[in-house]
């Protein structure tokens, strides 16, 4: 028999998303671009956070049609976008050396000062996941990037990170999001939804339950998202 399915979060009852939601009021939009894999990944932090953002949307897939990707990236979502159109950042490292896609155009500084003006890409998947979304996309290639600074330690156990500033995908957003937008207190929402989603876990996975008894700030077992490192692993 085919498990109930909550019809706002799309997971099995057993583990609605619904009750960890906290709403964040932001100026930053963000699109999500989640990988196909991630989709029914019940560890997964990305949809929660779409949740929670009402100027967020989430787009499932790995390598996108060209045209359709460019209207994704820039085409308005609103009456103000059509007036005053956003500009796109990526949320990634920069780029190595040797890796096979040019360097990224630089960051205008202008943009940071109006985050009303803003949409952010992120990249919901492993490190090796998001890393080929980046590199079968030129889209994404093309457009400027943002790094977070001063990455702290996730407090994201359930899934195995190569580092202890490698975050999730909600935590990196958040992160981005108070980068973007320093005055804005109502993003700090986005920790208590992973507060609370981490609690949730605690009778379906052992390294959440063993999180839980753990200060809030230690080194995890794991995170997926590469956007929150300074440099790739």
């Amino acid at each position: 028999m085919a498990r109930s399915l909550c019809p706002r979060c799309q997971r099995p009852q057993t583990t609605c998303l619904c009750a960890a939601v906290h709403t964040a009021r932001h100026q930053v939009q963000v699109l999500i671009l989640m990988h196909p894999l991630e989709q029914h990944q019940a560890k997964g932090t990305a949809r929660l956070l779409h949740m929670c953002l009402p100027g967020s949307r989430l787009v499932v897939g790995e390598t996108h049609d060209c045209e359709a990707l460019a209207r994704l990236l820039a085409e308005p979502w609103n009456d103000a976008d059509r007036q005053a159109p956003r500009r796109t950042l990526l949320l990634y490292p920069p780029t190595t050396a040797d890796a096979p896609c040019p360097a990224p155009p630089p960051l205008p500084p202008g943009w940071l000062a109006a985050p009303e003006r803003l949409r952010l890409v992120v990249l919901d998947g492993t490190w090796r996941k998001s890393r080929k979304m980046l590199w079968t996309n030129p889209a994404l290639q093309a457009l400027p990037r943002l790094a977070l600074e001063e990455v702290g330690a996730s407090g994201y156990a359930i899934r195995k990170a190569h580092a202890p500033h490698q975050l999730s995908t909600l935590e990196a957003t958040q992160q981005a999001l108070q980068q973007l937008e320093p005055a804005n207190q109502s993003i700090a929402a986005l920790g208590a939804a992973m507060q609370a989603f981490m609690a949730q876990q605690r009778s379906h996975w052992p390294a959440a339950r063993s999180a839980m008894l753990k200060p809030a700030f230690h080194e995890p077992k794991e995170t997926p998202c590469p956007s929150a490192t300074p440099s790739p692993t």
